[in-house]
């Protein structure tokens, strides 16, 4: 579904090797196409409107960051049967942060320390503050708790829940 719906949306990179990616995301199927792209397809109805704000917020919030953001070059419509936009993205070079790669590295947390910092220091003057709390970024992180460890626990084996430095609920 993913080839098609590249092929017939956007033919120009039709002719790219599309390749899924292991381990994808949890909001998102993720491929990489060619050398230079991604295409994150919404898994679940929660994800369904990230591709129309990254495409309004990640080019006014990339310049203010001390990391690359990815940059969208294309949002894409419903079609074959899958029901929501999805996004093509620039790939961005790098590793997966599984808990492995990063444990010896000081550098990783002091670059997310600072890309952290410059984030939170952005208030744009037109921020949607209703949206932030339709999405819940707009409340503490301990009011997501529950609802977090639940959707971990469903998602059995996808992600690594004994990793966390978290005291068990």
């Amino acid at each position: 579904m993913a080839r098609r719906l590249v092929d017939t949306q956007f033919p120009q990179w039709a002719e790219l090797p599309l390749k899924l990616l292991d381990p994808a995301g949890s909001d998102h199927v993720i491929y990489r196409l060619g050398e230079d792209l991604s295409v994150r397809l919404p898994r679940h109805e929660g994800a369904i409107r990230q591709a129309a704000k990254e495409s309004e917020w990640l080019p006014r919030l990339a310049p203010q960051l001390p990391l690359a953001i990815p940059v969208l070059v294309g949002v894409g419509e419903p079609d074959f049967d899958y029901p929501w936009p999805w996004a093509v993205s620039r790939w961005l070079d790098g590793e997966v942060a599984t808990a492995e790669a990063l444990a010896e590295s000081s550098r990783a947390a002091v670059q997310l320390v600072k890309f952290l910092s410059a984030l939170q220091g952005i208030v744009p003057e037109d921020f949607p503050v209703e949206d932030a709390r339709e999405d819940l970024t707009g409340r503490p992180l301990a009011d997501r708790d529950r609802a977090t460890r639940a959707a971990i626990a469903e998602h059995d084996g996808m992600f690594d829940a004994a990793a966390g430095p978290w005291p068990r609920a």
